[in-house]
């Protein structure tokens, strides 16, 4: 139980620093 969720978790993360990256990319970008 605790396993699945510290691997979604961890997950979600890679995920939000992936989006970050791109975000601030794009604003980069903006500028």
């Amino acid at each position: 139980m605790l396993r699945s969720l510290w691997i979604a978790k961890t997950g979600m993360e890679g995920q939000q620093t992936k989006l970050d990256s791109i975000a601030n990319n794009l604003a980069n970008v903006g500028t």
